[in-house]
């Protein structure tokens, strides 16, 4: 199966790729193609932007994360009636956790057999530019570099002596050319871009990205470069069948409603990858959103999932919200299998400390968060799990991510609520994670489904387990 497509990179974190694919697929949109947006590395917040740009969700493609069959399978089902896929990398073309440089842009540009076009970050540099350019490319002859687009470029002097020294000494062309922006068009937090339900300016931020792409870039040559360079993909399984969508074992289903389960969605909880979502539903749930922020209390439901997110900048709504807490607290002690990440997890905790002043949460688990100006987890995490809890079988390895700037200050559990053991990562405390009481599990790590389908099931059987049981007297 052939499908134009095209990987958006750069040299590093920073240099402008995101805004550069945010505007060609809006530009791209305006010129009537249908576009299929994703994302390279585990990251939410970009494929926000990147989802909004396209009018359609952006699904992530990473490499430690997924098997190389999985992400094949999902590329081409979410490509399969689209006139092009825009698929953003993340820090620098080459950056790895390995020395191989199996996890790197490049070897996704690889795998789905992409060519790549640069987004260089031009700020005081000329002809040396063409030096690195070229070394780019002598590094992996494997990885199709077919034009590049400059970025922070001066003035006109400045733009011709890159061009020139680039299209010369590398023999790739220049296809567009970005100043130095004079206005800040999308806000930035800690981890980059501030995420997309936050910035009420977005659908204006997300046009003018489309009309500074629409008169900077060559478009056409971009869309000629992803339809001609590359190759065919072949579908890595037959008739589309895929290993993670089987439902769950029918026997855990007592009835013929399916067990609900309820999703905590809002701009404070907004971390959610849309295949966890999809594979819920796709082992035989039916979902339901829920916000602490909007709404009082919280309707049935037969299990609940809080993503990561904000809840710090949240922390006043949050902690007014009384009875919605008390009831998930309520909820949690009556056997309500609920599941958190990150954001969630500090949800659950008794309180979270900003600037000295405390402000109560949900109270399910004896832990107080503080918040610091220096990530105290980040990057890629290996979990194994080593005692009982109501979703994973002990021996369980799996890898996830983790990013956040939260820790915990007061832990008043003790050793046997914490059920993973982190082989990579911070974790929770002292090289655990997995806070567990009941049927509560909650962890700063974020998983993938596509890479660990034992999450979706093990929510949806939990849920119809709870949903079988009688209520309480």
């Amino acid at each position: 199966m052939k499908c134009s497509k095209i990987v958006i990179s750069a040299l590093r974190g920073g240099s402008g790729k995101t805004l550069l694919s945010i505007g060609i697929i809006a530009a791209l949109r305006k010129k009537k193609y249908s576009v299929a947006p994703f994302k390279k590395g585990p990251d939410y917040i970009d494929t926000g932007w990147l989802a909004l740009s396209a009018g359609r969700p952006c699904y992530n493609l990473d490499t430690f994360l997924i098997p190389e069959d999985e992400i094949l399978n999902s590329f081409l089902l979410h490509t399969s009636s689209d006139d092009i896929a825009v698929i953003e990398g993340n820090r620098g073309l080459y950056d790895s956790i390995h020395i191989q440089g199996d996890t790197s842009t490049a070897e996704l540009a690889k795998l789905l057999k992409a060519p790549v076009v640069l987004c260089l970050d031009c700020t005081k540099t000329t002809r040396t530019m063409a030096a690195v350019l070229l070394g780019l490319m002598q590094f992996d002859p494997g990885v199709n570099i077919q034009g590049v687009i400059l970025n922070r470029v001066a003035g006109a002097r400045h733009e011709q002596i890159l061009t020139k020294s680039i299209e010369h000494h590398c023999g790739i062309p220049v296809l567009g050319v970005l100043p130095k922006l004079k206005e800040e068009i999308f806000p930035e937090r800690h981890m980059g871009l501030v995420p997309t339900p936050e910035h009420t300016w977005a659908k204006e931020s997300i046009e003018k990205t489309a009309r500074i792409a629409s008169s900077c870039l060559d478009l056409d040559a971009i869309t000629k470069i992803a339809a001609n360079a590359g190759g065919d993909i072949e579908p890595p399984y037959p008739s589309g069948k895929t290993p993670h969508v089987q439902k769950v074992d029918p026997v855990f289903f007592k009835d013929t409603a399916l067990p609900k389960i309820g999703i905590i969605k809002d701009s404070a909880f907004q971390f959610y990858y849309p295949e966890n979502i999809e594979a819920l539903v796709r082992a035989g749930a039916e979902i339901l959103f829920i916000s602490p922020l909007a709404d009082e209390t919280i309707p049935p439901v037969d299990a609940l999932y809080i993503g990561g997110g904000f809840p710090e900048t949240h922390a006043i709504a949050l902690a007014k919200n009384t009875k919605f807490k008390s009831q998930l607290k309520a909820l949690a002690d009556n056997g309500l299998p609920i599941y958190a990440e990150c954001g969630g997890l500090m949800y659950l905790g008794k309180a979270m400390v900003l600037q000295d002043k405390t402000y109560p949460m949900a109270g399910v688990l004896p832990v107080v968060f503080g918040l610091f100006k220096k990530p105290q987890g980040h990057g890629y995490t290996i979990v194994s799990v080593e005692k009982e809890n109501p979703f994973f079988t002990v021996g369980t390895k799996f890898k996830g991510h983790e990013f956040h700037y939260s820790k915990v200050l007061q832990w008043h559990g003790n050793d046997d609520n914490l059920v993973f053991s982190m082989k990579r990562g911070a974790g929770f405390l002292g090289g655990k994670d997995g806070v567990c009481y009941k049927n509560v599990l909650a962890t700063y790590t974020h998983v993938h489904s596509l890479g660990f389908s034992a999450w979706s099931e093990s929510m949806v059987k939990n849920a119809a387990l709870y949903k079988s049981k009688p209520p309480p007297a």
